[in-house]
């Protein structure tokens, strides 16, 4: 398996580890897992920008994983569909940090730096 591939589950692992840190830094009652969603949407603080950001990762990953399906089957260069993958993980890893911190405007450009990454990978399979 590629190292591309192994972002693609690190890029997951990333969603839920995001979830994780909602749920226990909101100290998630076991009765709440009745409607967490509910419960999520109560959050307050960086247990609710954990939760953000989680669903963010929803949001992000069918892309960038098809960006890396694309490219590997179009056999580009396989060193740089790492490279990008790997730099994709750096930034969503730097964007949930900024996310809990709540430093707004460096985590937008973050964000877009791992967008970034993602229209490169396309780009690559074209």
């Amino acid at each position: 398996m590629t190292i591309a591939f192994w972002c693609v589950l690190a890029a997951a692992a990333l969603i839920y580890f995001a979830t994780g840190l909602a749920k226990i830094g909101g100290r998630m009652p076991p009765n709440a897992n009745h409607s967490p969603r509910e419960w999520l949407d109560q959050l307050r603080g960086w247990p609710k920008r954990a939760h953000f950001a989680q669903q963010n990762g929803f949001e992000v990953f069918p892309i960038f994983a098809a960006a890396v399906i694309i490219a590997q089957l179009a056999h580009a260069p396989q060193a740089r569909i790492d490279n990008l993958a790997l730099a994709f993980i750096a930034c969503r890893v730097v964007y949930l940090m900024l996310y809990l911190a709540d430093i707004a405007y460096p985590r937008t450009a973050v964000w877009a730096a791992g967008m970034a990454c993602i229209v490169w990978l396309f780009c690559l399979g074209a």
